[in-house]
């Protein structure tokens, strides 16, 4: 399933990550995991953020892949469902059937 982790990284843990040079890794070890089809870093509320899309095989992994975050970066980190257009498409096409006779 395709799904966004957005995390937020409180300024004094990403100021000390970065001082240390350990976020460099903690994010290429997060890309070499996750192998994202995009991802973003950006400021969010204040804090140091990224916004990564990802395609996740099982939900039992999310533990394993947020905990180096909360551990390393005191981040705080949410997993999203999203969708890309072929998929809203998809997603339409199959809504319109919704009510009509013979729908589900």
């Amino acid at each position: 399933m395709r799904m966004m982790l957005r995390l937020q990284v409180p300024p004094e843990a990403g100021s000390e990550a970065m001082r240390s040079g350990r976020i460099g890794q903690i994010m290429q070890d997060l890309m070499d995991r996750l192998q994202p089809e995009a991802a973003y870093f950006h400021e969010q509320n204040g804090m140091r953020g990224a916004s990564i899309v990802f395609d996740l095989e099982s939900p039992a992994l999310m533990p394993a892949i947020a905990e180096p975050l909360y551990q390393e970066l005191g981040a705080t980190v949410e997993f999203l469902p999203v969708m890309n257009m072929e998929d809203m498409q998809r997603a339409l096409a199959d809504v319109q059937h919704v009510g009509q006779p013979g729908g589900a």
